[in-house]
């Protein structure tokens, strides 16, 4: 009689004090994690903190120059950023993440065969492959996978070829394959990246109720919430190790709080137990110096030949303060806007029965001033980044008109990073903004250096682009975006791969701005925080 094992319990992901160092630079320090049936653990941290590095490794196409990971059962992942092979289509695509359900389907169709041939041990083969088909219910997978294309957004002509498409449309088909996969482990990166408010509500419900493990890196802070049983933090901790906090979301939000409290104060008391022994030193010394030519008196004498003594103890607290030294906590970047400013009494932008061939096919109207809000909203494919784009003069629209101020500078952070190349992010920066003076866009005197933002530390200003991550390029572009200081500001998905306290910051700057701000965006916490804002549905 055979026994049915749930996969679910089977499977299980384990990593032990894994370390990964690139150019000499360490990316992770000591990660250990365990995730366990019905687990959601979703992974936090600055932008270039090592997330993505972290689910290569948990993924098994990275290996780490130091620890260890076991997992068991099957792994589905969701990477940023999927290659796509010349004329390779979206049927091909769907194959190959259901190959492991197509092999399951095979074993099933070999063993009705074998029991119908009455081949020896053809009923224990039987029930192990029916068990496996049931546990996956293999059967239904094509079905859940088109269902979750629908609901995604996502292209379901399996006869298109990957490279007409956008980056979107192939993470939201890799995406469905693996919610219609029912995989052991989930490794997804950054998944609400494409995604509309249909889409979101679709993967927020599959992720709740997946049975198996989820790995989750997101900087959507409403998905954190809805899903993460747990948060493993990369940032910077007072031993060097990351953390992770049970309590979901919220769990993670107050123990990253007070990890920061408790360390500053560590390091706060060891300061003043350092002065007190430098005190204590600085007095010994002084009676070491003095005491060796005492006056007549035995009293003094006696303190005399302690004094060699009271040093040594001196001498030996201090060394065991800095065999037990707590580092000053790491000041995370905090993001510091440039003024932006404002053309009162003027129009800034004026667009008149606006579209776009293709993209944006409904016409739309609308007029900026200094100090003007307007949230986008729309499911994917509406025209939202069309119309940004048509605004920032990108693209000529189809149809009406664009009039922009000659007063007026317009700057537009698009959804997507330029490729990146290998000059130094600086450099970058620094040729952009020459190229501003140069055109008499902005005065010298209204240069920005890149450091005073407070978007990339020092040394990442000094790596090549290519080196950065996708949070870091993204970070460079808001830099360049913000050195012009636009009078009109264009965001489109400006939540998109950075990290939850720079979106807090950049939330914060743009509601005081004096400027006109167009954001759209599907992020639901972004949607919450400018409720008050106008809305334009397209």
């Amino acid at each position: 009689m055979s026994t049915v094992i749930d996969r679910s319990t089977r499977a299980h992901l384990t990593a032990s004090g894994v370390h990964v160092a690139r150019g000499g630079r360490p990316v992770l320090t000591g990660v250990d994690l365990t995730v366990s049936a019905g687990e959601r653990l979703g992974v936090v941290g600055e932008n270039g903190r090592g997330k993505t590095t972290l689910l290569q490794v948990l993924a098994g196409t990275l290996v780490p120059d130091a620890g260890s990971v076991h997992r068991a059962g099957t792994v589905g992942v969701a990477d940023q950023e999927i290659p796509v092979a010349d004329g390779r289509t979206v049927g091909e695509l769907i194959d190959v993440e259901l190959a492991g359900v197509r092999a399951i389907l095979r074993r099933f169709e070999t063993a009705v065969a074998d029991l119908a041939a009455e081949q020896p041990g053809a009923e224990q083969r039987y029930a192990d492959a029916l068990a496996a088909a049931e546990a996956v219910d293999a059967w239904d997978a094509d079905r859940r996978v088109d269902l979750s294309l629908a609901a995604l957004g996502a292209v379901d002509d399996r006869s298109r070829r990957l490279d007409t498409l956008s980056v979107g449309q192939r993470y939201r088909i890799r995406l469905a394959c693996l919610l219609g996969a029912r995989h052991d482990l989930l490794l997804l990166d950054e998944p609400t990246n494409h995604l509309d408010a249909g889409g979101l509500d679709h993967l927020t419900a599959r992720l709740r109720e997946h049975a198996g493990r989820v790995v989750l890196v997101s900087h959507d802070r409403a998905l954190l919430a809805d899903v993460a049983t747990a948060v493993l933090d990369l940032d910077p901790t007072s031993d060097g190790r990351p953390r992770t906090y049970a309590g979901g979301f919220a769990g993670y939000r107050e123990g990253h709080r007070a990890e920061r409290e408790r360390w500053a104060a560590e390091h706060r008391e060891q300061q003043r137990e350092r002065q007190r022994l430098s005190d204590d030193l600085s007095a010994a010394q002084n009676r070491l110096s003095t005491g060796w030519r005492p006056d007549k008196g035995t009293g003094k004498h006696t303190r005399a030949t302690r004094a060699p003594a009271l040093v040594r103890a001196v001498h030996r607290r201090r060394a065991d303060l800095e065999a037990h030294a707590v580092t000053a906590p790491e000041p995370p970047l905090r993001f510091s806007a440039p003024p932006l400013p404002a053309l009162p009494g003027a129009t800034l932008l004026d667009a008149v029965d606006v579209t776009v061939a293709g993209r944006l096919d409904r016409p739309q109207s609308l007029a900026l001033s200094s100090g003007d809000r307007l949230v986008v909203t729309g499911p994917n494919g509406s025209g939202k980044s069309s119309l940004l784009a048509a605004l920032a003069g990108r693209i000529e629209p189809g149809t009406g008109r664009v009039h922009r101020s000659r007063s007026a500078r317009v700057g537009i952070l698009a959804q997507e990073s330029p490729p990146a190349s290998r000059q130094r992010a600086l450099d970058v920066y620094d040729a952009a903004v020459g190229r501003l003076v140069t055109a008499g866009r902005i005065a010298e005197g209204d240069v920005v250096p890149l450091g005073a933002l407070g978007l990339l530390t020092g040394r990442d200003a000094r790596r090549p682009v290519a080196e950065l991550s996708v949070g870091q390029q993204r970070r460079l572009d808001l830099a360049v975006l913000l050195a012009a200081r636009p009078h009109v500001v264009l965001l489109d998905e400006p939540t998109n791969h950075l990290s939850i306290a720079l979106v807090d910051e950049l939330t914060e700057a743009v509601r005081a701005t004096p400027a006109a701000v167009v954001i759209a965006t599907h992020d639901r916490q972004l949607l919450r925080d400018t409720g008050e804002w106008p809305r334009l549905a397209l």
